[in-house]
């Protein structure tokens, strides 16, 4: 059972893949994601149990020296973060959609554990850097007083990192497809759409969605 997720955020490839290699050497964890990301940096996330993690991150800062732009340690994540944060969610179509949206990936990272937990919510997924600027969108969907509740909750911890959250929107699309790829939706029952697979937020602009 996954108890620590560690990130470390570099502002050089270079020296973040070696940093990789040094983490995963340091300690008994395991790679979630180790990716480039906009603008020209480079991000390790890992997990294990809390010594080990924790043991991994102090080597990688270590080894990173000044690259290391950003860090993050979050113990007894919820069981949705790591599915959501590897693109494999499994995720029932909800009634309502919501986004969050941070200058910063921990800080949308730490939302998303924190909303999974205050609300019965399916994290749809979270975009780390990548052609989004190098910000952190977290999506997910649910009930409308779940998804409400689960978006205030998540960005009550990192407010000050926290662009903007767009208005809530009952989910009456024919297609949920029309606003993410990549992860896979499970059909609800006679009147909903069948199962597809649906990718990151392709509707996105200025904190809004787009209908």
């Amino acid at each position: 059972m996954i108890q620590t997720i560690g990130m470390l955020e570099f502002n050089s490839i270079a020296k973040g893949i070696e940093t990789c290699d040094v983490m995963l050497k340091a300690a008994e964890v395991s790679l979630i994601r180790t990716s480039t990301v906009c603008p020209g940096k480079y991000i390790i996330i890992i997990y294990g149990d809390t010594g080990s993690v924790k043991a991994s991150i102090l080597a990688g800062e270590l080894n990173g020296g000044n690259c290391v732009v950003d860090k993050m340690i979050i113990q007894n994540v919820h069981p949705q973060l790591i599915p959501a944060l590897s693109g494999t969610a499994q995720v029932q179509r909800g009634d309502a959609i919501g986004a969050m949206e941070f200058y910063s990936i921990t800080s949308a990272i730490k939302a998303a554990d924190v909303a999974a937990k205050a609300a019965q919510i399916s994290l749809v997924g979270i975009t780390m850097g990548y052609a989004v600027g190098g910000k952190g969108i977290v999506t997910l969907t649910g009930d409308v007083g779940a998804v409400r509740a689960a978006v205030a909750a998540g960005i009550e911890e990192p407010s000050k990192n926290c662009i903007s959250v767009p208005p809530l929107y009952r989910n009456t699309l024919p297609n949920f497809s029309i606003l993410f790829c990549n992860i896979s939706f499970i059909d609800k029952g006679p009147g909903k759409a069948g199962p597809f697979c649906v990718q990151k937020l392709k509707t996105f602009y200025s904190g809004r969605f787009l209908f």
